[in-house]
């Protein structure tokens, strides 16, 4: 049992990627995000994908945002390609960056080094940039999940307890 099942993570899911927008690519990066929250005992609320791009990335993360207290996880679109404009299309929605959880995230793998994704806070959302391939999503949140549920517990209450494990 996790130490922060007690108190449930709401997540939103989105993935980022002209294929699985297409249909030619399946959603591999997603389900196994899906998989791994919930597994934790959070909750997936809301599964959405949208085409690469800054600002389609900006206008999703910005509905995805309102009125929600949780975590938004993206995957897809933090690489080198041209169309890869996810960290750009977060950006561009942040109220504050949270460059620790980015470069936790970049560390668990050598090619996490090529990864452009960054984190940070919306309101009350938590979002967090991991890659498109499945396996590089799931390294990424695995770094940080430790924390995830006290940083979205300070966006509304400050007074949440400091962890006392490390």
């Amino acid at each position: 049992m996790h130490e922060d099942t007690e108190i449930p993570i709401l997540v939103k899911i989105l993935t980022v990627s002209d294929g699985v927008i297409a249909g030619t690519r399946e959603n591999l990066s997603g389900a196994a995000l899906e998989e791994l929250i919930t597994s934790r005992g959070w909750q997936v609320v809301e599964k959405l994908v949208v085409q690469d791009g800054a600002e389609e990335v900006a206008q999703k993360l910005m509905t995805a945002s309102e009125d929600f207290h949780g975590m938004i996880v993206t995957t897809g679109g933090t690489g080198f390609g041209p169309r890869d404009q996810t960290p750009e299309g977060t950006k561009m929605v942040l109220d504050r960056e949270a460059p620790g959880l980015a470069e936790a995230m970049r560390l668990v793998n050598p090619l996490g080094r090529l990864s452009r994704g960054i984190a940070g806070t919306r309101g009350q959302t938590l979002i967090l940039n991991t890659p498109g391939s499945a396996k590089g999503s799931i390294e990424c949140l695995e770094a940080v999940i430790d924390v995830v549920s006290h940083a979205v517990r300070l966006l509304v209450d400050n007074a949440d307890p400091h962890p006392t494990s490390s």
